[in-house]
């Protein structure tokens, strides 16, 4: 693999209610902002990619500054390197519930990590039957009966928590970080 990190940048509310974009627009979008090897994964937004720049908050606001107007739309993009994503995934506190159910733990990457005080009383004010632990700028969410069926939707979430972010599930953060882990692959990607 040549210089750089690898980052995956997580879309956040598209592919939602007619906010549409194309994987390939975005790879050629994400590519047009510079970046290089570009893959999309899924349908979801989320797209691994390699730079130069080693700050991931600097990559983000350069992706949102330049694959909106190249879309169209106005994006927030939530980007991780693949050390952080490997960090994510390690400091996990439902290990067993990931192992029975991974597809019904939800990872929300957001953008800022909230104040203490109102992690504490999101955790503390939760639905039976989820739970939840944040730990910094990620949140970790257990939906037994089912995402769809809860009434712990993600705007929920970031009122609770003062900031914005995007879920993903653990079998597809497990597949990001992966990639983000793995030898450089041809620019062209699924989804």
């Amino acid at each position: 693999m040549g210089p750089g990190t690898t980052y995956v940048g997580f879309l956040r509310a598209v592919n939602v209610g007619g906010r549409a974009v194309a994987m390939p627009d975005l790879r050629r979008a994400v590519e047009g902002a510079g970046f290089s090897e570009a893959r999309t994964v899924l349908n979801s937004g989320n797209v691994v990619f390699r730079s130069d720049e080693p700050d991931a908050q600097r990559v983000e606001r350069r992706l949102e500054a330049s694959c909106g107007p190249a879309l169209g739309l106005v994006l927030e993009f939530l980007v991780r390197d693949g050390a952080a994503l490997a960090a994510v995934r390690a400091a996990n506190p439902f290990p067993a519930f990931a192992r029975t159910d991974p597809a019904h733990l939800l990872l929300v990457f957001l953008k800022d990590a909230p104040a203490p005080s109102a992690a504490e009383a999101f955790v503390a004010g939760l639905p039976a039957p989820e739970e939840a632990r944040v730990d910094g700028t990620t949140a970790y969410v257990t939906y037994p009966a089912g995402i769809g069926r809860s009434r712990l939707t993600l705007p929920r979430i970031e009122r609770a928590l003062g900031t914005r972010g995007t879920g993903r599930n653990w079998n597809t953060v497990g597949r990001l970080a992966a990639l983000a882990a793995g030898p450089a692959r041809s620019p062209r990607g699924g989804g």
